[in-house]
């Protein structure tokens, strides 16, 4: 019996050791950036934004954050650098709510981080996705890993002793020696292939009509919630932060999505009303890219929204010249006008009526 015994306590011994193990593996490279900045030449894999943006908020070593949707992934940060001369960080959500925008910028500007002791931050670029901006204020996308999020340390066992941060972010690089390129982290899987009208076209599928049409401002009382609560507090703030907010270019099948759906109008006024908010503020700059004339080729897209690379660059040349900057109401009116007339003249029905 005390032989068992014995055998049992060893076994014990052997299985807690192979936890502490594995756990100060996990601390020392610390794949998701929870506990410190990253490891010199040490090859991490970056692909998990939902696990991985805390600890770069935190922890990464930047005067600059890029903030939003799959409208934002396809950023290079060195172009921030080079056109800019911002070191940045992308801490995108795809199909971010307002609320995954709250949540990272929490980090952001937590001055108690590695990041923030480090540097001032400077400049967030933050895409405002219309559609997003009527969820529910306190929801986001997806269920988050809140061992990752929260302030306690106990739970952080879920990570330290975890399967898959051992063999998927610490061994598999470790062996493959090949690590994500940090400035094109979360690029979107599309090659340059897949940017043309025959591959948008034979993937779209038209929304349903909606015989009802909603109320001019009828999307607003949520769009206002979700400005107040999520997004206005971080400008007031940090009024030595300069924002650039900015409305992404979807294609032209966006308008016709939001007509099926009978919110146009309801649509053209949320933008408005967004922008008047946004331009309340002396450290809030606007641009809204939705007059552009790429909008009109859907050569430039993949699908009815997500544009290529090079429009996320020519963005980016925008922030330093001004091109598309709305810097009054008045301004704003006059590109809902454009696209008012854009959406007019567009030929949906010889669209539609070709054979992809």
């Amino acid at each position: 019996m005390k032989s068992y015994k014995r055998y049992f306590f060893i076994l014990i011994g052997m299985i807690l050791a192979v936890f502490v193990i594995c756990g100060a593996i996990v601390v020392y490279v610390d794949p998701f950036f929870h506990f410190h900045t990253p490891v010199s030449g040490f090859p991490y894999i970056v692909d998990n934004q939902l696990s991985q943006n805390p600890g770069m908020a935190m922890n990464m070593e930047y005067d600059g954050c890029i903030i939003g949707s799959s409208m934002t992934v396809n950023f290079d940060t060195d172009d921030f650098k080079e056109i800019l001369g911002t070191d940045t960080v992308k801490l995108s959500y795809s199909g971010a709510y307002p609320r995954d925008d709250y949540n990272i910028l929490s980090f952001v500007f937590d001055k108690n981080t590695h990041a923030r002791k480090k540097n001032p931050m400077k400049q967030v670029y933050f895409a405002v996705d219309i559609p997003t901006m009527t969820a529910d204020p306190d929801e986001t996308k997806y269920p988050l890993p809140t061992h990752l999020y929260d302030k306690s340390v106990i739970n952080d066992v879920k990570y330290l002793i975890n399967k898959d941060v051992l063999f998927e972010y610490i061994f598999r690089p470790a062996i493959q020696k090949k690590g994500s390129d940090l400035s094109e982290i979360y690029f979107s899987w599309w090659t340059p292939e897949y940017y043309n009208i025959e591959w948008v076209m034979h993937n779209y599928e038209q929304p349903e009509i909606n015989p009802v049409e909603t109320e001019k401002d009828g999307l607003i009382e949520r769009t206002e919630v979700n400005l107040s609560r999520n997004i206005l507090p971080f400008v007031e703030a940090n009024p030595d932060t300069e924002f650039y907010f900015f409305f992404p270019p979807y294609s032209i099948l966006y308008w016709n999505n939001v007509m099926r759906e009978n919110t146009f109008e309801a649509t053209m006024e949320q933008y408005r009303y967004v922008a008047e908010r946004l331009l309340q503020y002396d450290n809030a700059r606007v641009f809204y890219f939705q007059t552009m004339d790429e909008t009109l080729n859907l050569s430039n897209y993949a699908d009815y929204s997500h544009y290529k690379p090079a429009i996320n660059k020519f963005m980016v040349e925008c922030f330093k010249d001004g091109k598309y900057e709305i810097k009054s109401v008045d301004e704003m009116d006059k590109g809902l006008k454009i696209v008012r007339k854009m959406v007019a003249d567009f030929d949906f029905a010889d669209l539609f009526s070709r054979e992809w």
